[in-house]
């Protein structure tokens, strides 16, 4: 069994493997290196043959997805840790140990992320986790360092080890017996908050998420989906509510839901006049797609244990602190 495993799923994305892969090969000597492919037709596995022989190939047959792409490529991968990694993340020297450490020292933690910042600003925070992951009541995620699309400089105010709520997937490190003992990520989510939703779960079992500012990468951003998007807009609504439909305790299910769809309707009108018909058209697709999925949401409550409001979860909106205080 390899100790670490770095894998990177990717689709159609050489691009991003001629640019990236250099650093995740030069500063990653602790570990063995795959690059999990979800069906790719532009050349990517040939590529990766010619150059780099070293790094380890998982072909899927085809595009699978972020969550199950990911699941059936790490039930072929032997190794205590996984660190899944974006095909558009920057690494930096010493960036692997001081997160495997984290896991060593203290078997409570499940799972950790680095600082993540912009690869195209690099004193600037990136959007997808920054310097970790929180969540709202209503379950509006957000992070240390990025509250919706505003993110701080980052001045060191981050330069910290402490727990957070969810841990980014652009760089997520995790054991390998609580992924697979934990059936990986919610296959139904395709992508996007697949790791809020698996993160949530370890918490009610009594595990913790961590940061660790003495670890840093770099993360472009926006290669597969960008924020212009519908299918992104889609994504976000529906998962949003799987998200809290799966893990919220029963007792507050039903106001915390309703209070969603009346925010989301709101939302729904922001969107048709910033950003035009397509996104509005999303929101609604992902109302009734959510709908559709209720039965099989409910199954999947079922077999989760002790649905909490994790201490973690902030007990106020931040679109309330955020966008009406100017907190």
């Amino acid at each position: 069994m390899n100790k670490t495993a770095v894998v990177i799923l990717n689709w159609n994305g050489i691009k991003h493997l001629k640019q990236f892969l250099p650093s995740v090969t030069q500063f990653s000597p602790e570990a063995e290196i795959y690059v999990a492919d979800n069906g790719s037709s532009d050349q990517s596995i040939e590529f990766l043959k010619e150059f780099y022989p070293t790094i380890k190939i998982v072909a899927l047959e085809k595009n699978y997805g972020f969550c199950e792409g990911y699941n059936k490529a790490l039930s072929q991968i032997n190794a205590k840790y996984y660190v899944l990694l974006n095909s558009d993340v920057e690494v930096t020297p010493n960036w692997l140990p001081p997160l495997i450490s984290e896991l060593e020292n203290n078997p409570n933690i499940a799972a950790c992320q680095p600082k993540i910042l912009n690869y195209l600003q690099k004193d600037q925070f990136e959007y997808a986790g920054a310097a970790g992951g929180q969540i709202d009541i209503l379950g509006f995620p957000y992070c240390r360092g990025r509250k919706f699309d505003k993110t701080e400089q980052d001045k060191g105010q981050y330069n910290d080890k402490t727990k957070i709520f969810w841990a980014s997937g652009a760089c997520l490190c995790i054991r390998s017996d609580v992924y697979h003992q934990n059936e990986g990520l919610d296959n139904s989510f395709f992508a996007h908050m697949e790791e809020i939703d698996f993160c949530w779960r370890l918490i009610n079992q009594g595990y913790t998420i961590y940061y660790t500012a003495q670890s840093t990468v770099y993360h472009l951003g926006g290669g597969t989906l960008n924020k212009n998007n519908p299918a992104k807009t889609y994504l976000n609504f529906r998962n949003n509510l799987f998200l809290l439909h799966k893990n919220l305790p029963s007792k507050y299910l039903l106001i915390i839901i309703f209070t969603r769809m009346v925010i989301d309707g709101l939302l729904a009108f922001f969107l048709l006049f910033q950003q035009g018909k397509s996104h509005f058209i999303a929101v609604i697709k992902a109302h009734i797609d959510y709908y559709k999925n209720i039965q099989q949401l409910n199954q999947k409550r079922k077999k989760l244990k002790n649905n909490t409001i994790p201490n973690e979860i902030y007990r106020g909106s931040i679109l309330i602190e955020h966008l009406i205080k100017k907190k």
